[in-house]
């Protein structure tokens, strides 16, 4: 090593001073004429070494001792040495890099990554943006060693997490839980949660409510974009359901759900919009609505069908709709199948027009649930009663509203279910005076048995995560056989009901959508055989009206095929002959225990097509049918059929999408009803259909704000007509204490 002299320096104001300035040169012993050293300023004790450009020298001369020095050494700083000038680096990103010795002069100054051992260009004018950017993709730069990381215990096992925050990635689970689980805004500025995140992160940077809306936005934007693509590209066409809602403070609001197969045969459901519906909510502003809404999603052309209530708006809604998709030939079958009415609303019309007029044991049942829960010694008397009888206690004792008649059944099915508990407490509690009589109670449970047939058909109608298109065909048959057998009853008054709900049901029954009729034939444990053998226990064998929805169903059909150019096998698919034969179903005796299915398994037909080539649909329905009595997914079973009839997998696929109900547009307004409560009902309309969509479209019914939405809180919407506000209040406590008896 070489050393240089030691200069004095004097003042410029006069005075002398001595400044001892020893100044290390490194002599690299290189050949290059320029090289990379490191001076060293050792007067201050502080770092201020710098990287320069010397030139080789062959001078040597003793370097002193360090220890000489009377300061500590500190680590050098680099400097970039330019001739003419010393510039130091204070970027932070030095602390990450390496300079790179030049081998050459007239070479790039290059550093590198000390953890990749990436190069970039260390010149000053290239910056140090693409440094900043290396650091936050370089993959060693997060990848610590286990010293680096906290270990964590995790059910007895230890493991290991990154210890880096991401003040991004935290915003965004910020604002999921939001919208999860319907918090307020104003969540993120709790002093509360705001320390308790400090806690968990010091270097945590809180943000405000406005912030917190904002970001909600822009993840409604981004998902919309999303889902949109997923709509416009999936196979299958779309089914919307649609229904209308008054918030808590008289604004109105439309729901738009829709309804989808997609490419993994999965049934989709999606609320697309929660859209401020101002006045007036006529049919012709309803159909510019609905219309404007499905062109913003770009699904105007893919539209299958729509599911209303029986609003009369509705009707003179779907006509302009018609008329408006007529136009862009978007329309199967020219718009015949297109309306879709809701079965759960017209079952509600039908029972609630029976049940006008109560019977007296029904009314005697409500008295006695009343009278168990009208004191806490009630009910423990009740209770040693059901274990002397030796009855389950887990099953709940329910109290009916009594404009609701599916819980007035739910009433009557568990007080039959302790009947002898009824009939102890009577013997053991002299004030318990309306027991009903053994002629009551058999009344009583002929009531029950009437309603368990609505009841079952609307739970089945109200499903939105299974397909319901192919169900609503066997439970109407069963609800229609058992209307007219209690119009034949010895019963006054279940022939009296009967006889009232019969000619409710003719009258929307010869209004049905042929749709429905056709979705059970994509059924294999039903196909054209069951509508076949329904007809001709109602109507006889060879009726018109069995021959009106074959032809249907071979027209939408032929439709398909020409719509998707199938050629070959497919092109011959005629219609076959209009007349329909069958060799019926064995005569059986008029038994009311018989299951008319049962019946039906041992039901035979003819088949469709003697031609040598057959059409596809003519192959499906000529294979033999599935168990009845066996479980089977539909839709797998189309999944896996897809490849051996590719047209008519096509026409299940959009047939079986269809809702036969609005239960879908129900569940919106709950959950909209949750977010604009009495506490936050200023909330933009733009603000709360961000919320309810994003809610659905992210997390779907995960949610646990959604806790208490079983599928009875959902139909209790469409069964209740004309419920004031008091009769919701009651049923929503009794519900939610359904269980304080612990039966």
């Amino acid at each position: 090593m070489k050393c240089n002299k030691m200069t004095m320096i004097s003042n410029s104001d006069g005075a002398t001073g001595e400044d001892f300035r020893i100044l290390f040169k490194m002599d690299i012993s290189m050949t290059y004429p320029n090289s990379v050293t490191i001076e060293e300023d050792s007067d201050t004790g502080s770092s201020s070494d710098s990287i320069k450009e010397t030139g080789h020298t062959n001078q040597e001369s003793q370097c002193p001792d360090t220890s000489a020095i009377g300061k500590k050494k500190l680590p050098p700083k680099a400097t970039i040495g330019v001739p003419g000038k010393k510039r130091r680096l204070t970027s932070e990103v030095w602390d990450y890099f390496n300079i790179i010795p030049k081998k050459d002069p007239n070479e790039e100054l290059k550093c590198q990554c000390k953890k990749c051992g990436n190069e970039y260009s260390a010149e000053s004018k290239s910056g140090t943006g693409n440094l900043h950017r290396h650091i936050k993709k370089c993959v060693k730069m997060t990848t610590k060693d286990i010293g680096q990381y906290l270990i964590t215990s995790d059910k007895g096992a230890l493991g290991t997490r990154n210890a880096q925050f991401s003040q991004d990635k935290f915003r965004e689970l910020l604002v999921h839980a939001i919208v999860r689980h319907e918090l307020p805004f104003s969540f993120v500025e709790y002093e509360g949660i705001k320390n308790v995140l400090t806690y968990l992160e010091p270097q945590i940077k809180h943000i405000t409510r406005n912030t917190a809306k904002s970001d909600i936005k822009k993840l409604h934007a981004r998902e919309i974009n999303r889902l949109g693509s997923e709509l416009r590209g999936c196979p299958s066409r779309i089914c919307l359901t649609s229904d209308a809602w008054t918030s808590i403070v008289t604004d109105g609001y439309l729901s738009l759900t829709a309804h989808y197969i997609d490419s993994n045969w999965l049934l989709q459901k999606k609320i697309l919009n929660f859209s401020y519906m101002p006045p007036p909510h006529n049919g012709v502003a309803l159909a510019e609505k609905i219309y404007s809404l499905a062109s913003s999603w770009g699904i105007e052309k893919k539209l299958f069908s729509i599911t209303l209530d029986n609003a009369s708006a509705n009707d003179s809604c779907v006509a302009i709709l018609k008329n408006q998709l007529k136009l862009k030939n978007s329309l199967v079958c020219d718009g015949v199948l297109f309306h879709v009415r809701c079965c759960a609303h017209i079952l509600n019309l039908i029972v609630q027009d029976g049940l006008k007029e109560i019977d007296k044991s029904v009314e005697l049942i409500r008295e006695c649930v009343k009278y168990v829960k009208g004191s806490q010694t009630r009910k423990l008397r009740f209770t040693e009663c059901v274990t002397q009888t030796s009855l389950d206690s887990k099953k709940a004792l329910v109290q009916d509203v009594p404009t609701r008649w599916n819980s007035t059944y739910r009433m009557l099915s568990s007080a039959l279910y302790y009947r002898l508990a009824f009939c102890h407490l009577q013997l053991s509690d002299s004030n318990f005076r309306c027991c009903p009589s053994l002629e009551e109670w058999g009344r009583v449970e002929k009531i029950c048995s009437f309603l368990q047939v609505f009841y079952e058909a609307t739970n089945a109608f109200s499903g939105s995560k299974y397909p319901t298109s192919n169900l609503y065909f066997p439970q109407v048959f069963k609800i229609q056989l058992k209307l007219s057998e209690e119009c034949k009853s010895s019963d006054d008054f279940m022939k009296r009901i009967g006889s009232q709900m019969f000619v409710k049901f003719n009258k929307y029954w010869s209004e049905f959508n042929l749709l429905l009729a056709i979705a059970v034939v994509f059924d294999p444990r039903y196909k054209f055989q069951f509508i076949e053998f329904s007809y001709n226990k109602l109507y006889g064998p060879g009726s018109n009206e069995l021959v009106k929805i074959r032809n249907a169903l071979f027209d939408v059909y032929n439709e398909y095929v020409r719509t998707f150019n199938i050629s070959g096998a497919s092109s011959s698919c005629s219609r076959g002959s209009n007349e329909v034969y069958s060799h019926g179903a064995k005569d059986q005796e008029d038994n009311q225990s018989f299951d008319v299915l049962e019946e039906f398994d041992q039901f035979d037909t003819f088949e469709f097509a003697s031609s040598a080539q057959k059409s596809q649909l003519e192959m499906y329905l000529d294979e033999p049918r599935a168990k009845r009595s066996s479980h089977i997914n539909v839709l797998d079973y189309w999944k896996a059929q897809q490849f051996r009839f590719p047209d008519l997998s096509k026409l299940a696929r959009d047939i079986l999408c269809v809702p036969v109900s609005t239960v879908a547009s129900e569940s919106a307004f709950s959950l909209g009803g949750r977010i604009l409560d009495q506490f936050r009902s200023s909330l933009s309309p733009q603000i709360v259909e961000a919320l309810v969509c994003t809610k659905d479209w992210l997390f779907g019914d995960k949610s646990e704000g959604s806790l208490n939405m079983n599928l009875e809180d959902l139909t209790q919407n469409i069964m209740s007509l004309n419920i004031n506000k008091d009769e919701v209040d009651a049923t929503i406590i009794e519900d939610s204490n359904s269980n304080i008896i612990n039966l």
